[in-house]
């Protein structure tokens, strides 16, 4: 008896460190439930890679995932999508444009020195580019009416980042040397900037660079997917070891989500492939909602009437047994937030079905119990024997089930894998309180109370009982 009542405290104390961690924190949301962005990014070839093996596109959904991580969107889901496409789920994202613009750009940096005797020259080049890129904005406003014009507006404007581009040395000093990229505001006007810093090879030759122009009046040219980004001079009095310390700032008149948006792409790296994104999809929070509502019904309607039917079906054990599956639902949700669950429709599916396995294994339980008293065994030598007898059953079902999880976990994705997750968890908790809390509650309702001990038929109705 001590050791049931150990037990049940122990239950207990369980449970409120359940309903400690779901008061707390929440379970977060996927985007077939939350909502947000959903891309369909194609890999394209080049002149030199005329074709897309699985290792080119594996390294680009590397890039991808990274500049993902630099967005700060919980739980994300990048996967490959048949030879040449990934995918790129964004639960919560509320601008799918912004998501497009971080995931599709190329983002190659490039630092370049201005060549001998083109001052002229470039400040003609950088005036009629800050004067193109006026006219287009203004044209922009009413881009129904002028849209001829923007087009041709913005051919000049590649013309003259192209000629601009050729009155710089070919680049010295690449993206592919950053340590870090952050957006900073810049100590001057409301303007934001991005401080990088280069790992110790990156610094040597930026060190080299700046030396080789420092007190020249040459600019030094840092281009972004060849366009010139700024192009600051080199005081002489880095003549003699250039600048030291491998950081640089890239000032070019950023606001604040243009500065973020453009350390996100370089910490992510730049692209081996160009990518084309192909379809923008925003799934509505509306849609999520219904979903959340409908998965809710569903799984109150499948567990009040799996509760009614135990109650109804196996009496007192039945009862016992809807207490230890209302634990149980407690218990799963607590585990899905301190491990991490993303909740998608396909996981509360999984949710599901494990209360299916739950219950599987309190019916084993209670009619191995039948089967022992219709054998002439005393109350608590039945329930003791049911469970043995049980065991060997419940544990074989549960472990071929998290077998089968483990393989949709491993050559699964996505959602695939969400469903292995919640219904892997439901499984090993549904051991627990099969095994542990309905036996617990039965053996204490046998020793505790000398009335329930002498009506063995409020276990198996109808039993003729052997004195």
């Amino acid at each position: 008896m001590q050791q049931q009542r150990t037990a049940i405290a122990l239950i207990f104390v369980l449970l409120i460190g359940a309903l400690v961690v779901l008061t707390q924190l929440s379970v977060p949301l996927g985007l077939d439930l939350r909502g947000g962005a959903q891309l369909t990014i194609q890999v394209q070839t080049t002149e030199e890679i005329t074709d897309i093996t699985q290792d080119r596109l594996e390294s680009v959904k590397r890039v991808i995932q990274n500049r993902v991580d630099g967005l700060g969107v919980s739980e994300p889901i990048v996967q490959t999508v048949g030879g040449d496409r990934i995918s790129v789920q964004l639960p919560g994202v509320s601008d799918p444009a912004q998501a497009e613009r971080v995931l599709g750009g190329t983002a190659q940096l490039e630092f370049r020195a201005q060549k001998e005797g083109t001052d002229q020259e470039f400040q003609e080049k950088f005036l009629t580019r800050d004067q193109l890129e006026a006219q287009l904005e203004e044209l922009r406003e009413n881009s129904e009416e002028n849209q001829a014009e923007i087009e041709e507006t913005l051919e000049e404007l590649d013309q003259v980042n192209q000629e601009i581009l050729d009155l710089f040395e070919p680049a010295a000093l690449t993206g592919s040397q950053l340590e870090q990229a952050r957006a900073q505001p810049a100590q001057a006007g409301n303007n934001w900037q991005v401080q990088i810093r280069f790992d110790q090879e990156g610094g040597s030759k930026f060190a080299e660079l700046t030396r080789n122009i420092a007190g020249t009046g040459r600019g030094l040219g840092i281009f972004l997917d060849d366009e010139l980004v700024s192009a600051p001079t080199v005081s002489s009095q880095y003549a003699d070891r250039g600048i030291t310390g491998g950081s640089a700032t890239i000032s070019g008149g950023f606001t604040v989500q243009e500065a973020e948006d453009l350390a996100i792409q370089l910490r992510g790296g730049s692209l081996p492939l160009p990518v084309e994104i192909v379809e923008n999809r925003t799934v509505g929070a509306t849609l999520g909602q219904e979903s959340i509502q409908r998965s809710i019904y569903a799984s109150l309607s499948g567990l009040i009437l799996v509760l009614v039917f135990m109650g109804v079906y196996y009496r007192l054990p039945g009862l016992i047994a809807d207490l230890a599956l209302s634990i149980y639902a407690l218990l799963t949700f607590a585990a899905y937030v301190l491990v991490g669950v993303t909740l998608t429709l396909p996981g509360i599916a999984g949710f599901i079905l494990s209360i299916g396995m739950a219950v599987d294994a309190n019916v084993l339980i209670f009619e191995r119990t039948r089967e022992e008293l219709r054998a002439g065994k005393t109350l608590y030598r039945a329930v003791e024997g049911g469970f043995y007898r049980a065991f060997s059953s419940i544990l074989d079902s549960n472990v071929t089930t998290l077998i089968a999880c483990a393989a949709l976990f491993w050559l699964g994705s996505g959602l695939v894998r969400g469903f292995a997750v919640t219904l892997a968890i439901g499984v090993l908790i549904s051991l627990f309180t099969a095994l542990t809390c309905t036996r617990t509650f039965l053996l204490f309702a046998v020793l505790g109370f000398p009335t329930i001990r002498k009506k063995p038929e409020l276990f198996c109705p109808n039993l003729a009982v052997q004195k």
